[in-house]
């Protein structure tokens, strides 16, 4: 705390009854047992993270504060795109801890995972209003996060109406989001620059996108000049959205997506002997909590190794995990046991996570959640 992490856990707090009283999500000064000042936070005596840490010690949380805090995450953002489409706020990535933001143009779709921003949550969105000046804002306020938190669970537009589907603009394609339904805020800006990179690969090529959701990665490498493309999910509302997308980019003659289990699927293709020169795998948290660890890493065992198998020779494989409670390292490990179960050498040829707008806090690791292996496959 005193190097500047953002946060103090109910094992560290001294929990006495007028601590235990304070109401979740209430605004406290955080000091150390000697007395010295470590900074201004709110509180929830019900989380596990008592203490989330704003800002320094003894400084007024209001509305310049929130406008500020708008003003550099939107500077950040136009250094590195030309159009309004991005994470705007990062979490405590921007210092806002609780707080995510995602920018679809005029539409803003707003998500408060904590009592003690859902306690500033009023102000936040007035402030949002005035420095962004979105038409729309939508509260997607429905993750499994605020229950940790006392927090109930609802999708709101409180400003203006939700366009149905969003359209988004990403890497020079055209793609479409269900912000009131869909995944997270309806879209993953999170894989912008793996999605470029592995297009890139995919000229020429046939192309499998595993867990495609609405089509980033495949619709892309249509764009990006694929023969055949083929997206692979589990859930028919996303590949409607992603045969949309085909359309729209106008590469829908070179691209199917097929409703399917992904890992019975994966098994059929390589036992029929079917062969892509581009896989890419993109799942949902196989480990949404620290319980689930061990079960998710022989699920990413078995999703390399069946991944490796529809990989033609000398073709190219991505894997990823969006899992935060799996470590780099035990991903690496957990993928490369999967590849030992076939023939011939994989190599390593990149690894990344999320892009800028995804800025992660120096002292806290968890904001790095996304984890990204390209391969070559021999």
């Amino acid at each position: 705390m005193r190097a500047g992490a953002p946060w103090a856990f109910s094992n560290e707090i001294v929990m006495d009854a007028s601590s235990k009283a304070l109401l979740p999500g209430t605004l406290v000064q955080l000091a150390s047992d000697q007395g010295a000042a470590l900074g201004t936070g709110y509180f929830n005596p019900k989380s596990l993270i008592a203490v989330r840490l704003l800002t320094k010690p003894g400084a007024k949380i209001d509305a310049e504060f929130f406008a500020d805090r708008f003003r550099r995450a939107l500077a950040l953002r136009e250094k590195f795109y030309a159009a309004p489409f991005y994470r705007l706020v990062h979490a405590e990535g921007d210092g806002l801890p609780g707080l995510v933001i995602d920018r679809f143009g005029e539409t803003c779709v707003v998500q408060i995972t904590t009592a003690g921003m859902e306690q500033l949550s009023e102000m936040m969105l007035d402030t949002l209003a005035a420095v962004i000046a979105p038409t729309t804002i939508i509260l997607r306020n429905d993750v499994p996060a605020r229950a940790l938190e006392g927090l109930e669970s609802y999708v709101r537009v409180v400003k203006g109406e939700a366009p149905a589907p969003l359209r988004v603009e990403e890497n020079g394609a055209i793609y479409f989001a269900d912000p009131l339904s869909g995944q997270k805020s309806g879209w993953y800006y999170d894989q912008r620059a793996n999605r470029s990179f592995m297009a890139g690969l995919s000229k020429a090529s046939r192309v499998l996108d595993a867990y495609c959701y609405s089509g980033g990665f495949a619709v892309l490498a249509a764009v990006n000049g694929a023969n055949e493309v083929t997206g692979l999910d589990s859930s028919e509302a996303a590949l409607v959205l992603a045969s949309e997308a085909a359309a729209a980019n106008g590469v829908q003659d070179r691209c199917r997506f097929v409703k399917c289990d992904i890992f019975a699927e994966l098994e059929r293709r390589a036992n029929a002997g079917e062969r892509f020169d581009v896989v890419i795998c993109d799942p949902p948290p196989f480990a949404p909590a620290k319980k689930d660890v061990e079960v998710a890493a022989r699920a990413y065992r078995k999703l390399a190794r069946l991944a490796a198998g529809v990989v033609a020779p000398g073709g190219f494989l991505m894997l990823a995990s969006c899992s935060h409670n799996i470590s780099p390292e035990r991903f690496g490990a957990e993928c490369a046991a999967g590849f030992s179960r076939r023939a011939g050498i994989t190599a390593l040829i990149r690894e990344a996570g999320a892009g800028p707008d995804h800025p992660v806090h120096p002292l806290l690791p968890e904001t790095a959640y996304l984890k990204t292996l390209a391969y070559r496959v021999e």
